[in-house]
């Protein structure tokens, strides 16, 4: 059957395991609830848009739902935007409950139980998918937008959006690097349905920033960690990245140095305190510094002495020495 055929068919139907399968190799664990088995009808055609899973989907479930525990069986590691093509429906995700109509959209966390309710039990609902792999997704945009958030229909972006995803396949063959582009277009019209008014204010904001923060805890000691390393391990763009630290009137790489002087001030400590006469240049080394002479420079201008100074510089450096030597006897 050639390709322009099989478009004008409907999607193919399903039974209850079936669906629940297809779904599942898409978009993770999803189970349709309020029908028996027996009587379940669901639809799914799948479809490959620019190298993103899509998919056109529905079924007679009363709701379908995404539980805690299907979250932790699969780990899913993207987000899920819908399309409502044809019937009325409500869902609960994130502590948020809204409904949603025919033309209107939707973005659904995978990473957190959702709901879905059939506003119209008598009738059918269908919707159009897209997976979008989190990690490519977050860094295009250069921001990480919040699931359960819908957007109503009419939107510039929003007819764009669908049309570029149903005009799939009706134009020729493209090339590898062209179906690129057109999935980065496909980022930037989701981008401008779904971008907060402020990126940097919210609850969900702070809650990454202290992930960033952790991440740079874990790795500052490391000569060769900086901001684009902590952008790619929490997955975000490191524009993104500077925005949060901007916001809050620091930047990322100011956030480094403080950790990676208040370390070697700590080792300079206990070195005095200790008398090892460590040289200076392995801690320099040991808290992220490749050269000294850099190292020394940043740490009289954090601290207004050089690093050699403990613990003679000063009676406060004294006392903080003979404190660390306390404390490393009684350890």
């Amino acid at each position: 059957m050639s390709q322009d055929a099989s478009k004008n068919l409907l999607p193919p139907q399903w039974d209850y395991e079936a669906w629940r399968h297809l779904v599942r190799a898409m978009a993770g664990r999803f189970n349709p609830e309020g029908v028996d088995p027996k009587t379940f009808t669901g639809w799914l055609r799948r479809i490959d848009v620019y190298g993103l899973a899509a998919a056109e989907v529905g079924s007679n479930a009363k709701r379908v739902e995404r539980s805690l525990r299907d979250v932790r069986l699969d780990s899913a590691d993207h987000y899920i935007m819908i399309f409502q093509v044809a019937g009325k429906s409500a869902m609960t995700h994130n502590d948020q409950a809204l409904c949603f109509d025919s033309g209107d959209v939707v973005l659904v966390d995978a990473a957190r139980p959702v709901a879905f309710f059939n506003r119209e039990p008598d009738k059918r609902w269908g919707s159009l998918t897209l997976v979008l792999p989190r990690r490519s997704f977050v860094s295009h945009l250069g921001f990480e937008p919040r699931g359960g958030l819908c957007r109503r229909g009419g939107t510039a972006a929003g007819r764009l959006l669908l049309d570029l995803i149903r005009s799939f396949g009706r134009e020729e063959p493209a090339s590898t690097l062209a179906d690129s582009y057109m999935r980065l277009a496909a980022y930037d019209l989701i981008g401008a349905l779904f971008a907060p008014t402020d990126l940097t204010s919210s609850r969900h904001a702070d809650k990454l920033f202290g992930r960033v923060r952790a991440v740079i805890t874990d790795g500052f000691a490391d000569p060769n960690f900086g901001p684009c390393e902590a952008a790619a391990v929490v997955g975000i763009s490191l524009r993104y990245l500077q925005q949060l630290f901007t916001h809050r009137g620091s930047t990322c790489s100011e956030f480094i140095y403080s950790l990676r002087l208040d370390h070697a001030k700590r080792l300079l400590l206990r070195r005095a305190a200790l008398r090892t006469g460590q040289p200076l240049s392995e801690i320099a080394y040991a808290c992220g510094f490749r050269d000294y002479a850099y190292f020394a420079r940043k740490f009289r201008q954090r601290f207004g002495h050089a690093p050699g100074a403990y613990p003679e510089s000063d009676g406060l450096a004294s006392n903080e020495a003979v404190n660390a030597r306390s404390s490393a006897e009684a350890s």
